[in-house]
């Protein structure tokens, strides 16, 4: 397997746009980056590109804000009961495992995801939900809401159409409160003039109504572009302390 990215001599494409070009003993095939059930089939190939060429940092700057808040209250990582949606094929859910959680439930909307997660990563997730939580199925709902979550992850999903907001207020529900909430979001999907995912709407309202405290937020490299610049984002580690249904914004959304 080789990966070739593109020429960025002219200037680089948007964020969720981008693309390489994959040359197996199959033959050349264009992949965009944000095709995931694309990129899962291929084993490594995720790794390969946002990981060895792209240097993607969120996995690991997550799981050390959260240990940071997990150590300065005395908590015990076994403690956490996590939910991590966007799963993926398991980068976040292997942090979390080497971390000490009780366990870790992983959820995407795509069956490859589910897939990967089992071929490349088995054992790390105590349960693979394959579900759209913007209208779950009932039994899974049911699961979900009887699961005692008392964390969420959600790492590097929000935003650009993959997880829309309404997604991660139906996630964030399904968490006790007083429960920790951890999430990266690229940084313009936070500025309200600049944001069209909704989820400056969400997380601000969340903030604003008291339904989330947060603890820690920290901007950070993501990872690479592939004309080789910083793509921004900001994690978080906050508190629930309310429901989304205590946000205004969620009707605008």
């Amino acid at each position: 397997m080789t990966v070739h990215l593109p020429d960025t001599t002219g200037g680089g494409d948007d964020q969720d746009m981008e693309w390489c070009v994959l040359e197996t003993d199959a033959g050349r095939r264009r992949i965009r980056f944000h095709d995931y059930a694309e990129v899962y089939d291929v084993p490594g190939l995720y790794e390969h590109l946002f990981y060895e060429r792209l240097r993607c940092t969120s996995p690991a700057v997550v799981r050390g804000a959260l240990e940071s808040v997990v150590d300065g209250r005395d908590m015990d990582p076994a403690e956490l009961l996590v939910l991590d949606v966007g799963a993926g094929n398991g980068m976040v859910g292997e942090e979390l495992d080497e971390m000490g959680v009780g366990s870790v439930v992983g959820l995407d909307i795509l069956e490859e995801a589910a897939a990967a997660a089992e071929r490349d990563r088995p054992g790390v997730y105590a349960d693979y939900h394959v579900a759209d939580l913007t209208d779950p199925e009932p039994d899974i709902h049911a699961t979900l809401a009887e699961a005692g979550f008392n964390c969420l992850t959600s790492v590097a999903a929000l935003g650009f159409g993959d997880i829309p907001p309404e997604a991660f207020a139906q996630a964030f529900d399904y968490v006790a409160d007083h429960g920790l909430v951890a999430f990266t979001i690229k940084e313009r999907f936070l500025r309200g003039e600049a944001d069209d995912s909704g989820f400056s709407h969400l997380i601000r309202g969340l903030f604003d109504a008291g339904a989330m405290q947060p603890l820690v937020e920290r901007r950070y490299a993501h990872r690479l572009s592939v004309a080789g610049e910083p793509l921004h984002y900001v994690a978080y580690v906050a508190e629930k302390r309310g429901e989304s249904t205590d946000v205004p914004e969620l009707a605008r959304l």
